[in-house]
């Protein structure tokens, strides 16, 4: 790849360290899309292990890549986000993907569609991270900067989402513990 290829596609992602999400942090500063994907991505290679089977280093590209949309559209809450943004989305990520130099957009084209299909452990692995770190992340936050639907959305998020492993399983447990904790204490 040419180095100026390289740069353009380095100065379109940087969008995603303004691109500011839902969530708020513990010192309630408003997180970033791109500290969304950092983190999730972290949690891919912590549980490197719980997952012999699978290429954790796919998973990571998968979460470093899954939001590169929001640069084009800004970030949506997963509960207001409809068909029509998504549409959107999926539209200018796909148009700016087949611009890229030809290496990247074939590997970013296969990364999308197995992550779209979710019939790989790998694709299964990056949605459950995405949907679990929203929740750590809530926790995390006062719960004063909750939306009121999130009380009730909080307890039964992405059960559906970790099914499929024992682990991300009990995982999504000890969230959901975290949380009802929080929403008894009201810290």
């Amino acid at each position: 790849m040419n180095v100026r290829d390289y740069l353009e596609i380095l100065h379109v992602v940087e969008r995603l360290k303004d691109t500011m999400r839902h969530c708020t942090t513990s010192r309630r500063r408003t997180e970033s899309v791109a500290e969304h994907s950092w983190r999730i991505s972290l949690m891919a290679f912590l549980i490197r292990n719980e997952f012999p089977e699978a290429d954790i280093d796919k998973v990571i590209r998968m979460c470093l890549i899954h939001d590169l949309g929001e640069c084009f559209t800004g970030d949506i809450p997963a509960f207001r986000k409809t068909d029509n943004d998504r549409d959107i989305e999926d539209s200018l990520l796909d148009q700016w993907v087949k611009n890229l130099p030809e290496e990247v957009s074939k590997d970013m084209e296969t990364l999308y569609a197995e992550m779209d299909a979710q019939n790989t452990v790998e694709a299964k692995i990056y949605k459950a991270l995405d949907k679990l770190e929203a929740l750590i992340q809530h926790n995390e936050s006062p719960i004063d900067t909750w939306a009121e639907n999130e009380y009730e959305l909080n307890k039964t998020y992405a059960f559906d989402t970790v099914s499929f492993s024992g682990w991300l399983t009990e995982l999504r447990k000890a969230v959901l513990e975290d949380t009802l904790k929080k929403i008894e204490t009201g810290e």
